[in-house]
Formats: C-alpha cells, sequence, structure tokens
C-alpha cells in the first residue's frame, strides 16, 4: 500500500481497534501502523517461511534461553507506530501478558525477510530501521531477497542505527551483542533464486 502523503491516515489510537478487527475479518494481510501510515505487509510465502525456520533453529541452538516470536510491536516515540516484525528475538516468557502489541523493551533483536511486493524498499529497508532504532532495538536483521544479501544493524542512537554490516548470501556474519549469535547463510543460497 502507497501512502498519498505524509500526513497520518488515522490516529494511533484508532489503529489498533482497526488492525484487530480487519485480523478478524480477512484472513491474510497483516496491518501496520508506521511513520504515520497505516501499511500491508504481505501474506508470507514458503520461502519466507523457510528463511524464518532456519533461524529460529540457529537461534534456539545457540540461545535456547530465548525465542523467535511472531509478536506485533509498539516502536516509534514520535507517531507511535505498530510494526508486525518477520521475527522477534526476546527471552522466552518476554510476552506473557502483554496483547497484540507488545512494548519493545525486552527485545534483543527485530528480522524483516523482504517480500516481492512494491512497498519493500520503502518498509523494510527505510521505515522499519528507523523505527526499531528509536525503539532501542538492539539488532535489526534484514534478509533482502532481491539483493541476495543479509544487513545486520546495530547500536541504536534513537534516531537510526549506527551500524550497519551486509555481507552477500553465502558468507557468515555475526549477530552482535546481545544476540551474539554467528550465521552461516550458505543455505540462503539454495533457497532464494
Amino acid at each position: 500500500m502507497t501512502a498519498v502523503s505524509d500526513r497520518p491516515q488515522m490516529l494511533p489510537e484508532e489503529f489498533e481497534d482497526f488492525a484487530r478487527a480487519a485480523a478478524r475479518a480477512v484472513e491474510g494481510p497483516r496491518y501496520e501502523f508506521i511513520r504515520g501510515r497505516v501499511g500491508i505487509k504481505p501474506v508470507p510465502d514458503g520461502v519466507h517461511g523457510r528463511i524464518i525456520q532456519w533461524l529460529t533453529r540457529i537461534c534456539m541452538q545457540a540461545r535456547p534461553d530465548l525465542w523467535l516470536h511472531e509478536q506485533g510491536l509498539k516502536v516509534e516515540t514520535y507517531r507511535k507506530g505498530y510494526a508486525r516484525p518477520d521475527g522477534t528475538l526476546a527471552p522466552s516468557d518476554a510476552f506473557i501478558g502483554e496483547g497484540e502489541w507488545a512494548s519493545a523493551d525486552q527485545v534483543l533483536m527485530v528480522v524483516e525477510v523482504t517480500s516481492y511486493d512494491s512497498d519493500t524498499h520503502l518498509r523494510d529497508r527505510i521505515d522499519k530501521p528507523r523505527a526499531y532504532a528509536e525503539s532501542g532495538i538492539p539488532v535489526y536483521l534484514l534478509i533482502d531477497r532481491d539483493s541476495r544479501e543479509i544487513t545486520v544493524h546495530s547500536r541504536p542512537d534513537g534516531m537510526r542505527y549506527e551500524l550497519a554490516e551486509t555481507v552477500p548470501f553465502g558468507k557468515s556474519v555475526r549477530l552482535p551483542d546481545p544476540v551474539g549469535i554467528g550465521l552461516d547463510t550458505e543455505p540462503l543460497n539454495d533457497w532464494v533464486g
């Protein structure tokens, strides 16, 4: 979904009710509210799901105290955004008692896997890194199927991530502390054409 202007399409307070009603009425797309705009997150395809499986297994083996949740988060300080990362790495019990939209306080890393749609560039490469950095999430992992690269964003300063390391699929990369996990990205070459 492409925004026509930078003006908010609805108030943040209205968004939560809208997203909850839409989720009950329509199976498939999931809604987000970032940078004052309502966006539609596409339904994941099979490769997308396999990439999340791969990453979940690695996280479980390296850090059994954590879980790669599928949890909506309250993000951004200015516009009170709501995002649905493809994965949210946090302690296993981090979201007990939270609703559909949880605080990002205990989140160590968020993960996005690009989709093949027209909003991917704006959503995953521009808006979300900024929203996640504003929320103080230590690591943002972008698995970019278009460019066949992984970008690890780290050291949020409250407005943006100060560091971004990009490696092509097939190379190894280290997810910095507090995550502290190494990734061998070779399997991604088998799934992304």
